[in-house]
Formats: structure tokens, C-alpha cells, sequence
């Protein structure tokens, strides 16, 4: 791989939480840093409280090279027992900010990896009216990967193929990151890897739609639950964990729970 050149962020931005450095800047900033290729992951509060049982899952956090602060939960925690003010930044105000970038409307600037067929044919209709020149040949419907580590030389070699700027991956909290880690390490260049999950499918349609004031007041996982209760209520439930590993951890690796 060549060598390349990557602005550095000030420490400030950053703060050690259970042993994953997370970036704490403005969104703006974030997709700068990202753009310039680098992984980025916004890791939710159901997954952070498998960090200590899924090594995989913590080493692709570890690795990245942008943690956001996309779990609401975490951010009101973490400030409260540390007198701390750190800011929250969403996946989905990341994505939006994101978009807003010129390039992205050029083709062949990105490529996506798309959860199923269903989803890439709402979230393309959703891309060509923001201005979007995306078609089926830059995106990629993943497999299932299961929970282990990831491999996938197909979607490697389509990456080297395409040589798009962006790489930007809409599967599931837990399993994209892990697939980030992956291309970031196998890719023959460095793509911007933009792990945004769900998040596109808010906007799209192809989940239930999160309006801004609801993203600011860290209420997307209760439009989530709301919409569909089966799959959702039990996925946060086990958010519930969090506090109890926030405090007894804080800043260090929660090793084994």
C-alpha cells in the first residue's frame, strides 16, 4: 500500500472511554478527517456493551481510526460522571453531512454496501434525488457474515477494481465495523471506509424516518422501537448494561465483564 498523508487531529478532540478512543469533535470536522481516508465507525450503545465479550468486534473499534460518539446514552453518561462536555455526533448527522460534499455527487466517487437488495434499490432512489449519480454497479449487497471475524475477497477486489474515494458500509451495528477493519486492512489503497449502519435508511425510507429535532434530543431508538417492537425492544434492552459497565470502567478496556 502506498503512503499517505493525513491531517492530524488536536488530543483535545478525543476521550479514552472504556478503552476506546473516542473522537469528540464537531461533525464537520469528522467527515473532514474522515474523507481524507480514514475508517470511521459510530459504534450504538447495544454493541459497546459487548466489548468485552466480542474480541473482534473491539479490535475493529480499537483500529478505526474515528470512533463518533453516536450513542446518545453514552455521551449523557459519560458527562455526568466525569463533569465532562462532550458532544454527541450521530451516524445519521454524519451521513448528512457527508452528503453534503460536493464529490459525492460525482460518479464513481463512492461505493456502497448495502444490507439487501430491497434496501439498495429504496436507499438509490433516495441518493439519485439528493443529486447522487449511483447506480446498482457501485454498490455491493453484502452476505451474512454472522458474528465472528469477517472476511470477504469479493467485495476486497470489487473495492480495487472501482478505486472509489468513499466506501461507505449500511449494515448493522456489530458486523460493520468489523468489515471496515477489514477492507481498511486488505484494501491495495485507502478508501475512506464510512461505517453510517442504518442511518441511510432513516432518510431513505427503507426504516422509520428519524426527523432532525428527534436525532438532537437522542430519541432515534424510541422511533425504532415504536415501529417495530420484536426487533428493536430487545436490541436496547441490553443497552441497559451500559451504565453499570460506564462506571466501573470509565476510561480503561472492559477486558471481561
Amino acid at each position: 500500500m502506498s503512503a499517505r498523508s493525513l491531517t492530524i487531529p488536536r488530543e483535545t478532540q478525543f476521550r479514552n472511554i472504556l478503552g476506546i478512543r473516542f473522537f469528540t469533535g464537531n461533525a464537520s470536522e469528522a467527515v473532514a478527517l474522515g474523507s481524507e481516508g480514514r475508517l470511521v465507525v459510530a459504534p450504538a450503545a447495544p454493541a459497546l456493551c459487548e466489548l468485552g465479550r466480542d474480541t473482534a468486534y473491539r479490535q475493529a473499534l480499537l483500529e478505526a481510526d474515528l470512533v463518533l460518539t453516536d450513542s446518545g446514552l453514552l455521551v449523557l453518561l459519560w458527562n455526568t460522571l466525569n463533569r465532562d462536555t462532550i458532544t454527541r455526533v450521530s451516524g445519521l448527522k454524519y451521513l448528512r453531512t457527508l452528503l453534503s460534499r460536493e464529490e459525492l455527487k460525482e460518479p464513481g466517487s463512492s461505493f456502497w454496501v448495502m444490507p439487501s437488495r430491497e434496501a439498495m434499490e429504496r436507499n438509490l432512489t433516495w441518493l439519485r434525488a439528493l443529486g447522487c449519480r449511483i447506480g446498482p454497479d457501485d454498490c455491493y449487497v453484502a452476505p451474512h457474515y454472522g458474528r465472528k471475524a469477517i472476511t470477504d475477497g469479493t467485495l476486497v477486489e470489487q473495492i480495487n477494481q472501482r478505486r472509489s474515494r468513499h466506501v461507505v458500509i449500511c449494515l448493522g451495528g456489530g458486523t460493520q465495523e468489523k468489515l471496515g477493519l477489514y477492507l481498511k486492512q486488505h484494501c491495495a489503497f485507502h478508501p475512506a471506509i464510512h461505517c453510517i449502519g442504518a442511518a441511510i435508511g432513516f432518510l431513505s425510507g427503507d426504516q422509520v424516518h428519524i426527523p432532525d429535532w428527534a436525532d438532537k434530543m437522542m430519541l432515534g431508538w424510541l422511533f425504532r422501537c415504536v415501529s417495530q417492537p420484536r426487533r428493536f425492544v430487545p436490541r436496547y434492552l441490553r443497552a441497559v448494561q451500559l451504565p453499570l459497565v460506564l462506571l466501573r470502567y470509565r476510561s480503561r478496556s472492559p477486558e471481561v465483564l
